[in-house]
Formats: C-alpha cells, sequence, structure tokens
C-alpha cells in the first residue's frame, strides 16, 4: 500500500520555497566584490534580527553582535588579521604558498560595516538545558546565528565576509570584549558587485565541494549505501551543481 504523504502545516508556496534554496545555494563568502555604499540601516536591522531569532538550545540566546562602523576600530583590527596572515602564511610552501598569497581573505576596510558575533558560554539563560551533556552546544547555537545572518543577507543583496584569520587576543583588546566571552565570527557586510556561480575558493582551485553523496552515511558512521546515497543526491536536485 503506498504512503499518503502529508499535506504541509502553513506551507510556503513554490516561489517563497526556492527563495529559501536560492538564498542557501547562492549564498557566498565575499571578500573582493564589495563596493562603495553604505549598508542602510533598516537592511542591517533586518539582517541582525534574521540573526537574532537563530536557534539556541535550551532557548540560551548565548550571542551578542558588535557592529562596527568606526574606521580607526576598522584599522586597528586590520592590522591584527595583517599579522595573524603573515603567520598563517607561512604553513604553507610551494604552489600552495603562491595560491595562498594571491587570495583575496578580508574586507576589513573595504566592506561597508564589520559585525563581531560573540558568545558567552557562561550565560545562565536557558537554564542550562542541553548543555549539562553538551556544553559546546552554546558555540553551535552562536554558528546559527551567523547562518542566518548570511542567508538574509544573501535574500538582502548583502555580501558577507567571514574573517578567521585574525589575532584574537589583539582583537579581543581592540573590541574590550570580556574574558569568558568567545569571539565566534568576525564579519564584513556590505553591497557587492556581483556574487560568484561558485565559491571563490574553488574557482581560484583552493578547493572544492563534495559530492553530497560522499557525505551521506546509514545507521551508524561508516555505513555505506552507494545507491540509496546516489539517489538522494539526484533527488535533492542539487548533485553536480557545485555550489
Amino acid at each position: 500500500m503506498k504512503r499518503m504523504m502529508p499535506a504541509p502545516v502553513n506551507p510556503f508556496s513554490d516561489a517563497e520555497r526556492q527563495g529559501v534554496y536560492r538564498a542557501i545555494y547562492e549564498r557566498r563568502d565575499v571578500r573582493s566584490r564589495f563596493i562603495a555604499a553604505s549598508l542602510p540601516d533598516e537592511v542591517l536591522a533586518r539582517i541582525l534580527d534574521a540573526a537574532h531569532h537563530a536557534p539556541s538550545v535550551g532557548l540560551m540566546q548565548p550571542w551578542q553582535f558588535i557592529v562596527i562602523a568606526d574606521a580607526s576600530v576598522r584599522g586597528e583590527v586590520g592590522q591584527a588579521f595583517d599579522a595573524a596572515n603573515r603567520r598563517a602564511a607561512d604553513a604553507y610552501t610551494g604552489e600552495r604558498r603562491d595560491l595562498y598569497d594571491r587570495l583575496k581573505l578580508e574586507a576589513i576596510v573595504d566592506s561597508a560595516v564589520n559585525v563581531c558575533v560573540t558568545c558567552d558560554p557562561t550565560i545562565e539563560r536557558g537554564h542550562g538545558l542541553g548543555r549539562q551533556t553538551m556544553p559546546e552546544t552554546a558555540m553551535y547555537s552562536a554558528v546559527c546565528a551567523i547562518q542566518n545572518c548570511w542567508l538574509a543577507a544573501r535574500a538582502e543583496g548583502v555580501g558577507v565576509g567571514w574573517i578567521s584569520i585574525l589575532d584574537v587576543d589583539a582583537v579581543r583588546r581592540i573590541l574590550a570584549i570580556p574574558p569568558q566571552v568567545v569571539i565566534v565570527g568576525y564579519l564584513c557586510l556590505g553591497y557587492v558587485s556581483a556574487f560568484e556561480a561558485e565559491p571563490e575558493l574553488a574557482s581560484r582551485g583552493w578547493e572544492h565541494r563534495v559530492p553530497l553523496a560522499r557525505a551521506l552515511h546509514f545507521e551508524r558512521y561508516g555505513g555505506t549505501d552507494t545507491i540509496r546515497a546516489q539517489r538522494l543526491a539526484r533527488l535533492s536536485g542539487a548533485a553536480g551543481r557545485g555550489r
């Protein structure tokens, strides 16, 4: 007997559903295409509110958003990036080092505004639900806020670049972040001249996306079912798109 598919509750229209998937597939980590244009407060507010509506374990909402527009502050953070980037570059040699040196890995000054996303894992809000067995879920929750920010920004036509090459101690000092608060992400936001068809690191040959089928396990880690994995990848509609 064929199983009936239940009717969705509060369904999205086809256009709304496609909009969600478009934001996911066309989201890009932007570093080199920011244009000299300010980001209106009403747009920034919508993006930050989307981030603030991310899921969090125990409804702890451990995040804070530091909005940085001041040029001198961003200049200090840029210097912290430069120092960290020089150290990071030394980990590579040969052609990989040459490619690394050609990558643009920050837009701290070029973007319209920076947002530092922090997490306070000691926060009492949420009453410890979930954290008693998995305390790292505070950090995971803050990362969900960054993802919400990224998707909302793409829907607004705003680029986001996540700067992970930073001297964290220097940024903590510059932004007066308390010692118990963790810096989760430093983001650059602003309008861009274009969104790339594929991630820049893929187009530049740094790395490529793993096909969905290779990331699927069944019943337990290492549980392979190649036929089922490939079928799910085909049904996803994303197979082979490289997004």
